[in-house]
């Protein structure tokens, strides 16, 4: 860490190299770069990639298109990690290669979960009496 880094300097450069890891996994996995049967076969997005503070380690959020086969587009992103840390460190310049882990995106469902519930009739009856009273 450099004299005159300040925490909100060093969390802009963890958030700035977090959406750049984030660009260079969607354009390896769109071009297909990959190798693997599974992900040749299914359109993945990258929506977040979170850095640890010391930027050696990225935890990568992705979701299938159409949430189709979830868990074998993780299988084979984690059978794949060693291929695509390695582009990833040779494409961010950074002092260390970050250590990939890669997780299902939840938050859609739960925004989805949620919208059902505000949508459910006894909710959304709850809902328009306080807007009455």
């Amino acid at each position: 860490m450099r004299q005159n880094d300040t925490d909100e300097t060093r969390s802009v450069r963890v958030l700035r190299v977090g959406e750049q890891v984030r660009h260079i996994l969607s354009e390896i996995l769109q071009r297909g770069d990959v190798h693997d049967e599974v992900l040749a076969k299914h359109m993945v997005s990258v929506t977040e990639v979170r850095m640890s503070p010391d930027l050696r380690h990225a935890t990568v959020f992705v979701k299938p298109l159409l949430g189709k086969d979830e868990d074998a587009v993780l299988k084979a992103l984690r059978t794949n990690t060693a291929f695509l840390q390695r582009e990833v460190a040779h494409r961010v310049k950074m002092k260390y290669a970050a250590k990939l882990k890669f997780l299902a995106d939840e938050s859609f469902d739960e925004g989805s979960h949620i919208d059902q519930l505000l949508r459910a009739p006894n909710v959304a009856r709850d809902l328009g009496e306080d807007d009455q009273g």
